[in-house]
C-alpha cells in the first residue's frame, strides 16, 4: 500500500465524523437558537466532530472493521453528547 492509499484510507474512514460533525452542530443552531445564541458554530462543529471520530476509532476497535450500524449510531449518539457538553449543560450558565 503506498502513503496515497493509506491516506485516502484514513480520511474515508473519518468522512463521516467530517460530515455529520459541523450538520449536527448547524442544525443544532437552528433549533437552539436562543439557547446557543452564545457558542460559536465553530466550537460546536470541533467538539462534534472529534466526538464523531473518537466514536468512528472505538467502533473499530470493537467490531474489528468499519461501517457497522452499530458504530454509525454511536457516533451520532457521540455528536449529540458533545453538542449538550459545548453549549448547552447547566453548568457552563
Amino acid at each position: 500500500m503506498s502513503a496515497f492509499d493509506a491516506l485516502n484510507h484514513l480520511f474515508n474512514f473519518v468522512l463521516p465524523a467530517l460530515v455529520v460533525g459541523p450538520l449536527a452542530a448547524a442544525a443544532a443552531k437552528a433549533v437552539w437558537r436562543s439557547e446557543l445564541r452564545a457558542v460559536r458554530w465553530r466550537r460546536l462543529a470541533s467538539w462534534a466532530t472529534a466526538a464523531s471520530a473518537l466514536a468512528l476509532l472505538c467502533g473499530l476497535i470493537a467490531f474489528g472493521r468499519d461501517g457497522m450500524m452499530a458504530t454509525y449510531g454511536a457516533m451520532v449518539i457521540a455528536a449529540a453528547l458533545a453538542l449538550y457538553w459545548a453549549g448547552c449543560r447547566p453548568a457552563r450558565r
